[in-house]
């Protein structure tokens, strides 16, 4: 379960915001939508996820009335917003799929009805590969879904063990191919490398068999050990290795040329897709874009105010019901902390980072790490190098410093 939530100013009762952050938008707006439900906890999680041992009977932690309160957060948002155009919905967890297609396409349906979706609107759901079926996909898909993310991990038995995922191997390149059959023309697959025990070819199978399936988009994450998880408990009592950087930097370099000759692009450090088909949702987060997170622990962003809401399912469901924000807390970021924030995220993009957005001191420094061949710099951008890549955490540390 993830750690304590940050400290922070308080947020109005009502979720008002400064004018400040409401002046100067598009218009647009992305929408994630928070399901923490799991049917069993994965040893390597730190997510806001409840199994339903874990919420037991509390007043407002069923599946029911957590969708009733996720519906008054919408309502919510417009009532702070105002008029926006909805350009993407992304529905994480958790496990979303664990709640019947009808329940997530009601979901959808509010957000249209109550701010109206993009004619081109990416809607997307998060699925473990076990919780669909042919007949649930197909639903989603009428019910307005658009792109399915599934999360595969792993293709290799032993690894899959490691990380307590219960899905059989095979079960991710079927779960593709049923929802290719329910009409969806983006599917993605989540890969995590650096599994305690997994080795090299162990890897090399795992990205042959994603490949094999023929997703249209593949994220690839280094395997992190969160304080707190069951994995971390098993590491300390030596019971399994620690992840070793030079293997997963090995990794990283064999997932990048596996998926780029497949024909793959990379457009984010974690992230391929075919040609169209980059996740627009997550770009709005890379790009600083606005964007709202509906529901328990689901952090928000809008017009350089940054808030997160109560963890619990069931004091987000008592906020609600007695007609207050869920938010727990936010700041109000700074001028010179909104432009050190973007080139945080946008040098993670292949388009890199603006110049323009760097002090005169830290362009000085950039020339160190383009001496090395980890940046280079062309058409006013700094963009990583694939070395750079590799040491990206380090590069725009030491720029930023």
């Amino acid at each position: 379960m993830a750690g304590p939530l940050p400290d922070g100013d308080p947020v109005p009762d009502d979720g008002s915001l400064p004018a400040s952050a409401l002046t100067g938008t598009d218009g647009s707006l992305a929408l994630y939508v928070h399901i923490p439900f799991c049917a069993s906890r994965c040893g390597y999680c730190d997510f806001n996820t409840y199994t339903a041992a874990e919420l037991g009977a509390a007043p407002g932690a069923s599946q029911t009335s957590y969708i009733a309160a996720a519906l008054d957060e919408v309502a919510l948002a417009r009532r702070v917003l105002g008029p926006r155009t909805v350009s993407s919905v992304f529905v994480g967890g958790g496990t979303p799929t664990l709640l019947a297609s009808d329940t997530l396409v009601t979901v959808l349906g509010a957000i249209r009805d109550t701010f109206g979706l993009a004619d081109d609107a990416e809607v997307t759901t998060e699925a473990n590969p076990e919780s669909v079926t042919p007949s649930s996909l197909a639903a989603l898909r009428e019910g307005g879904f658009t792109r399915m993310s599934f999360g595969m991990q792993s293709a290799v038995p032993h690894v899959l063990r490691t990380l307590d995922r219960v899905h059989t191997p095979g079960r991710a390149a079927q779960a593709v191919a049923e929802a290719r059959a329910a009409g969806f023309d983006d599917v993605s697959l989540d890969l995590i490398y650096g599994t305690p025990g997994e080795t090299i070819a162990d890897w090399r199978t795992s990205l042959d068999a994603a490949l094999a399936s023929e997703p249209d988009h593949v994220s690839a994450y280094a395997l992190i050990v969160e304080d707190g998880t069951p994995l971390a408990r098993r590491i300390r009592r030596g019971e399994l290795p620690a992840p070793d950087d030079d293997d997963l930097a090995d990794k990283y370099l064999l997932a990048d040329e596996l998926l780029e000759r497949a024909g793959y692009e990379w457009y984010e450090l974690s992230n391929w897709a075919r040609p169209g088909h980059a996740c627009r949702h997550n770009v709005a987060y890379w790009l600083s874009a606005d964007w709202w997170g509906i529901g328990a622990g689901a952090h928000s962003h809008v017009g350089g105010v940054r808030w997160w809401n109560v963890k619990h399912p069931a004091a987000y469901a008592e906020r609600l019901g007695t007609g207050r924000s869920p938010g727990h807390a936010r700041e109000v970021l700074t001028a010179d902390q909104r432009r050190v924030e973007r080139v945080l995220l946008e040098i993670r993009l292949v388009e890199g980072v603006p110049v323009e957005l760097l002090t005169p001191a830290e362009r000085d420094r950039a020339a160190e790490p383009v001496s090395r061949g980890l940046l280079t710099e062309t058409d006013g951008r700094l963009r990583l190098t694939l070395e750079g890549r590799l040491l990206a955490d380090a590069v725009v540390r030491d720029l930023l410093d």
